[in-house]
C-alpha cells in the first residue's frame, strides 16, 4: 500500500515516538531520584564524554570552575527572559544565589543524568532522520515536511533549554517549560505519523463528523496540560519541604492549594475520560482504531489515578513519581491521536 520511501518515514516516525516516551521516562527517573544536577555542566559531564565513577577522577577545583560557567550562562539567559517581558524572573536568575549552589559528587546520580542525556541524543538523531526522510512527501504532502523540520528545530531548543535547567540548578518554572516542550515534540511526531498513515489508508478516518467527541478530547488535552503545570507546582512544594527537613510522612498534609487543585482536576479528568470512552464505544466498532485508543485512554487514566493514590497514601515513593509522570505523557499521546482519529474523511 505504501511506497518504500514512505514506509521508511513511517517506520522511523514510529520509532521516534517510542524513543520520545523513553526519554520522558528517563527524565522522570532523574527528577524522582534528584539526579538533575548529577552533571554540573552541559553537554559533557564533568567536561568528559564518559563521566567519572569516583570522586578521585574529578578535576581539581571543579566546583568553582563550573559555578563560574553557570553564572555566565545564567546572565545571558536572564537577558533573554527580560527581552520577552519578564524582568522579575530575570532579576531572580541574576541574584538568586541558591541556583549556583554546588552539589556534592554522587556517582549514581551522575550516571542517571548521563543516561538521560544519551537518550536525548538518540531522540535527536531519530528526529533528524525523520526530517530527512520526510522529503519524500515534498510534492504529495508538503505539510509533513514542514512539521518534521519544525520538530527538529524544536528539539534543538529543547536541548538548549536542558542546559539552562542545569545552569539554573533546576529552577522549577524552567523544568515546567522543559516538560511542556517535550509534549509539543511528542504531539508533532504523532501528527506527522497521522498525516503519513492516513494519506493512503483512508479507512482509518471516519465518515461522519463527531464534533462532540472531538471537543471532549480537546478539553481533556488542555486539562492534561494544566495538570502537568499543577503537578510541577506540587513537586516544587515537595522539594521545598524536603529542603526544610520536613519528614516524608508530613509532605502531603503540608502541601498547599496546588495539590488540592491538582487532585480535583484529576477527578474531573477521570469523569470526562469515562464519558468519552462510552461515547466512542457507542459510535464505533470494537475493531476500529478509535475504539482501541478509547480503551487505551481509559486504562491509562486508571493507572494514573492509582499512581496518584499511591503517592498520597504511601508518602510519595520515587517509583510512583516516575510512573505518574510517564503515564501522564502516554495519556496525552494516546488522547491526542484519538482526537486526530475523529477527523472526517475528505472525499
Amino acid at each position: 500500500m505504501y511506497p518504500g520511501t514512505e514506509k521508511r518515514f513511517i517506520r522511523t516516525n514510529r520509532i521516534t515516538i517510542f524513543v520520545l516516551f523513553l526519554v520522558i521516562t528517563a527524565g522522570g527517573i532523574v527528577r524522582s531520584t534528584g539526579s538533575g544536577m548529577g552533571c554540573p555542566d552541559w553537554p559533557k559531564c564533568f567536561n568528559r564524554i564518559i563521566p567519572p565513577t569516583d570522586v578521585s577522577q574529578l578535576p581539581a577545583g571543579y566546583e568553582e570552575h563550573y559555578i563560574e560557567g553557570r553564572a555566565k550562562k545564567n546572565q545571558r539567559f536572564a537577558r533573554i527572559v527580560e527581552f520577552f517581558g519578564y524582568p522579575e524572573m530575570a532579576d531572580k536568575i541574576r541574584h538568586d544565589e541558591s541556583i549556583l549552589q554546588h552539589e556534592e559528587f554522587n556517582a549514581a546520580k551522575t550516571w542517571t543524568e548521563y543516561i538521560n542525556r544519551l537518550a536525548g541524543v538518540i531522540v535527536g538523531f531519530c528526529l533528524l532522520f525523520s526530517a530527512l526522510f520526510s522529503f519524500t512527501y515534498w510534492k504529495s504532502k508538503p505539510s509533513i515536511v514542514w512539521w518534521s523540520v519544525l520538530n527538529l528545530f524544536v528539539v534543538i531548543i529543547q536541548a538548549w533549554l536542558g542546559s539552562i535547567v542545569v545552569s539554573t540548578n533546576l529552577m522549577p518554572w524552567i523544568i515546567t517549560v522543559h516538560m511542556l516542550l517535550a509534549l509539543v515534540i511528542v504531539a508533532i511526531s504523532i501528527y506527522t505519523f497521522y498525516l503519513a498513515t492516513t494519506m493512503r489508508n483512508k479507512s482509518i478516518l471516519i465518515n461522519h463528523r463527531f464534533d462532540l467527541l472531538k471537543g471532549i478530547a480537546i478539553f481533556l488535552l488542555v486539562l492534561t496540560v494544566v495538570q502537568v503545570v499543577y503537578g510541577t507546582g506540587v513537586r516544587e512544594a515537595i522539594d521545598h519541604l524536603n529542603d526544610e527537613g520536613v519528614s516524608r510522612q508530613e509532605w502531603i498534609s503540608r502541601l498547599g492549594s496546588s495539590y488540592d487543585i491538582h487532585r480535583i482536576l484529576a477527578y474531573v479528568s477521570l469523569g470526562t475520560t469515562v464519558v468519552l470512552f462510552f461515547l466512542v464505544k457507542n459510535k464505533f466498532s470494537s475493531l476500529t482504531l478509535q475504539s482501541k485508543y478509547a480503551w487505551a485512554v481509559l486504562i491509562l487514566i486508571g493507572i494514573q489515578m492509582m499512581s496518584g493514590i499511591i503517592l498520597a497514601r504511601f508518602n510519595v515513593p520515587a517509583v510512583a513519581q516516575t510512573t505518574h509522570l510517564v503515564i501522564a505523557s502516554l495519556f496525552f499521546g494516546a488522547l491526542y491521536y484519538l482526537m486526530l482519529l475523529m477527523t472526517k474523511l475528505k472525499r
